[in-house]
C-alpha cells in the first residue's frame, strides 16, 4: 500500500473519534452542489440498494431522486445527489442526527454493502492519481471528534481501521499502522 499511496504527514498524529451527538452528522450535510464522491464501481451498488433504502428516506429526498436521479457527474467523477445544496439524498435524520440510509440497512442486515467508501473513510479523503494521496480533510464540525480522540487516546488511523482495511486490505492496513506508529514515535522523540 505505502509504495502506491502518498499519506498526508498529519494523519499519523491526529487523534479522532466521531462524536455524533455534537456534530449531528455534519459530514452527511456539508454545503455544496455535490454529495459524497463515488467510485465508478459503486454506481451499481447504489442502484441495487436503492429499492431497499428507499423506505428510510424522507419524501423530500425521494422527490429529489425522482427529479435528478441517484447520482450526478461523469465516469471517474460521480457523487451522490444533494437536497437543498446541502444534505446527501441518502441522509436520514434520527434524533436530529444525520445518518446514512445505506449504513442503516447494512447494520439491519438488509445489505451486504455498507456505504460509499468516501463516506466510510471520512475525514480521510482519497485524491486520485498515480500515486493516490490520502489527506485529512479538516472541517470545523469535526472539532468535537478531535477533542474526543484526544480524550480517549484513539488515533485517526485506528478509528478508521475497518474502512482502511476495506479500501486497501488487512496486510496494507498493518503496514499503514506500522508507518503511523513510527511517524508518531519520530514526532514524540526528544
Amino acid at each position: 500500500m505505502l509504495e502506491q499511496v502518498l499519506i498526508d504527514p498529519k494523519i499519523p498524529n491526529i487523534q479522532f473519534v466521531c462524536d455524533l451527538e455534537r456534530c449531528k452528522g455534519a459530514c452527511c450535510t456539508m454545503p455544496g452542489q455535490r454529495g459524497a464522491p463515488l467510485l465508478d464501481e459503486e454506481l451499481d451498488e447504489i442502484e441495487k440498494a436503492y429499492p431497499i433504502v428507499k423506505k428510510y428516506l424522507s419524501f423530500r429526498h425521494k422527490d429529489a431522486i425522482d427529479e435528478r436521479g441517484l447520482v450526478q457527474g461523469r465516469r471517474g467523477d460521480h457523487t451522490t445527489q444533494v437536497v437543498d445544496k446541502r444534505a446527501c439524498v441518502f441522509a436520514i435524520f434520527e434524533n436530529e442526527i444525520a445518518q446514512c440510509a445505506f449504513e442503516k440497512a447494512y447494520l439491519n442486515s438488509e445489505l451486504s454493502w455498507r456505504k460509499p467508501l468516501s463516506c466510510h473513510l471520512f475525514p480521510i479523503r482519497v485524491a486520485p492519481g498515480s500515486p493516490e494521496r490520502l489527506r485529512f480533510e479538516e472541517i470545523a464540525e469535526c472539532r468535537p471528534a478531535l477533542e474526543r480522540g484526544v480524550k480517549e487516546h484513539v488515533s485517526l488511523w485506528e478509528f478508521l481501521r475497518t474502512s482502511l482495511t476495506r479500501a486497501y486490505g488487512e496486510q496494507s492496513y498493518d503496514q499503514f499502522s506500522e508507518y503511523c506508529r513510527a511517524r508518531n514515535a519520530e514526532g514524540n522523540a526528544p
